[in-house]
Order: structure tokens, then C-alpha cells, then sequence
């Protein structure tokens, strides 16, 4: 391995897997937190959803390692494996059930998302135009997290939710996959408010290659890795280095449209997320990431950015992987 390579990579976020890992791998990624069910399913079909992974889990040949505690991610790479970090999108399945967490924290769930892009019984989503923050369920749910070792993820959570969370936590929150409304202005995206809360907790934002995220909104301009780090400048000099990760919204599928279903998801029940970027660049996989990476296998090219932008190898290892490990170890306990 190269001198200047990481020695753990972790994707804050990948959306989707058909079970492959085989282009993560390729790509030398160690670990990803990955979204196991649909973030619009109800308690029945997550649970089947989780079954499924379970089941992959369990099979003698089976080219993932579940994380469940932050050495499972070296683990996973000494045995040439992908860390499956079990993760949610939305909390529709606990309802108003908060001891449910207790039990997916059991079958192995370690990150989960306060809302979606829409309200739940927690909050609002990004896309509400209310934006209101935690309901009393939401702070409660902070709370049970805090003490069981859930990760609280508030990626797609509106402004008001993200900052009532960061005020309330006792253990760090994370922002898997989002990046600055000081660089590209757009709905998924955090201002510097909120980005100095999680900061101010020990968390990650986890700066993400995606076009939804990263994109300035001219059609004339395709999201690229340039944006990506400028990204990673700006929330450095915000809040430094230790709070930089990467988490590129990527999938990891080996069968050609296996993701399809998610996609037009996003076109058609989130189009104030998605819908001039579709309109844009299409509704293709690969269109919604910068040319040079449409897939996790291109995912040393991110590194390869890093190197030109003149980072340090010690920074870059943080921003790829380290970060988001130490604080994993903070909010598990282990």
C-alpha cells in the first residue's frame, strides 16, 4: 500500500445496497454506514429488511463484517471484508415506541436519522417549510439514544432539529452526509450555525461527493470534485480538520439498476431535494456524482483531490476514516 494511502477508509453514508460490496471494495473502503431499509418503510417491512441483511450476515462466505463496536471496522479490513455499519434514514419504525430502540440497537442498528426529508413524530425534515425543531417525543428519543450508544445522525433534519439535538446531546452527533449552504445553497445542505453545533458536540459532518449536496445549481455546471473541496476548505476553517469526514451517498449494488427504485423515489416524492438536478443531468445513478467518481470503485480519486489540495497525509487519514472512528468509539462507548 501506498505510504500516503489511508489506513481506514469510512464512508459516512451510502444509501443502498443489492448486498455487492465488491466496487467499495475495489475502491478501498473499509467500512460504510449503510441505509439497511427504505426510509419511507413502515415496522413490518423494516424489520423483513433487516432479516435480509441478516441473513447475508450469517453466511459462512459472505464478504461483509457487521460493526458493531469501532475496532469491527479494522477487523473488517484485516479479513479483507466490508464493515457493514447497520443505519436508518428516518425513525418511522419506532414510532412513538422509543424502547424500540433498544431492540434494533440489539440487532444491530448503530446510526439512525432523527427525520427524512419530511416531518415525523420527532421533527421536521429539511423540506418542511415550517421548520420546526424536536417535538418532546424527539428530545426523549435524543435522550434514549444517548444512554443505549445510538448515533444520532441529522443529515436531512431541518435547521431548528439539528440545532435542538446538538444542544441537548451528551454524547457527539453526526451529519453523515451533508455540506456547506456557505458553498452551494441548496435544501440538504447545513449552515455554518448548525455545522459549529455538531462540531461543538466532538461529531463529523461527513462532506459528501453528491450531486444534490454538491452542485451550485447552474445546469451548465455538473457536480465535480473541486466542489467537494471547497467544501472541505471552508468547514476546516470553521471548525478544523478533527471534524471533517466523507460521506459520499453512494451505492453499493453489483446488478444494473438495483437502485432504480430509490432514485425515482427521490425524482418523485422529494423533487424540492432533487427535482432541478434530475431535470438537469437525468435520473441516472452515475449522473449524480462528479465525473471522475460515479461509482465507490473510483472512490481513491477523492483521496487523489485531497493530495492536491494540499492537505497532509495525517489530515487526509482523519478525513477519510479517523474522525469518523474516534467518534463512533465517543458515542458507542467502545
Amino acid at each position: 500500500m501506498d505510504q500516503d494511502a489511508p489506513s481506514l477508509v469510512v464512508d459516512g453514508l451510502f444509501f443502498f445496497s443489492d448486498g455487492d460490496p465488491t466496487d467499495a471494495l475495489a475502491g478501498g473502503v473499509h467500512a460504510i454506514n449503510l441505509t439497511v431499509s427504505n426510509p419511507l418503510s413502515d415496522l413490518t417491512a423494516t424489520i423483513d429488511e433487516l432479516a435480509a441483511w441478516c441473513d447475508r450476515l450469517r453466511r459462512p462466505a459472505s464478504p461483509w463484517h457487521l460493526v458493531e463496536r469501532s475496532t469491527d471496522i479494522g477487523a473488517a479490513r484485516d479479513q479483507g471484508k466490508l464493515g457493514l455499519i447497520m443505519g436508518w434514514q428516518n425513525m418511522l419504525p419506532i414510532a412513538d415506541r422509543p424502547e424500540r430502540l433498544w431492540l434494533f440497537h440489539r440487532l444491530g442498528l448503530r446510526v439512525m436519522q432523527l427525520t427524512y426529508n419530511h416531518a415525523n413524530c420527532l421533527g421536521d425534515g429539511c423540506l418542511e417549510r415550517r421548520g420546526a425543531g424536536l417535538s418532546e417525543l424527539g428530545r426523549l428519543v435524543v435522550g434514549e439514544m444517548n444512554k443505549i450508544g445510538l448515533a444520532i445522525d441529522l443529515s436531512h433534519c431541518s435547521e431548528r432539529v439539528a440545532l435542538d439535538a446538538a444542544a441537548i446531546t451528551t454524547r457527539p452527533v453526526l451529519l453523515t452526509h451533508a455540506n456547506a449552504t456557505a458553498i452551494f445553497k441548496r435544501p440538504r445542505n447545513k449552515s455554518d450555525e448548525v455545522i459549529r453545533a455538531v462540531a461543538r458536540t466532538g461529531g463529523v459532518i461527513g462532506l459528501s461527493t453528491h450531486g444534490f449536496m454538491n452542485w451550485s445549481g447552474n445546469p451548465a455546471e455538473p457536480p465535480t470534485l473541486d466542489g467537494f473541496v471547497a467544501n472541505v476548505r471552508h468547514v476546516r476553517d470553521l471548525v478544523g480538520i478533527d471534524h471533517i469526514g466523507v460521506g459520499t451517498d453512494f451505492a453499493a449494488i453489483g446488478r444494473k439498476g438495483a437502485a432504480d427504485f430509490f432514485l425515482a423515489m427521490s425524482k418523485d416524492r422529494f423533487a424540492g431535494a432533487a427535482g432541478d438536478f434530475v431535470q438537469a443531468f437525468g435520473n441516472q445513478l452515475e449522473s449524480r456524482y462528479p465525473r471522475e467518481t460515479p461509482s465507490p470503485r473510483e472512490y481513491q480519486r477523492i483521496v487523489e483531490a485531497l493530495h492536491r489540495a494540499e492537505l497532509k497525509a495525517d489530515e487526509i487519514d482523519k478525513i477519510v476514516g479517523r474522525n469518523f472512528i474516534r467518534a463512533f468509539r465517543d458515542i458507542w462507548g467502545e
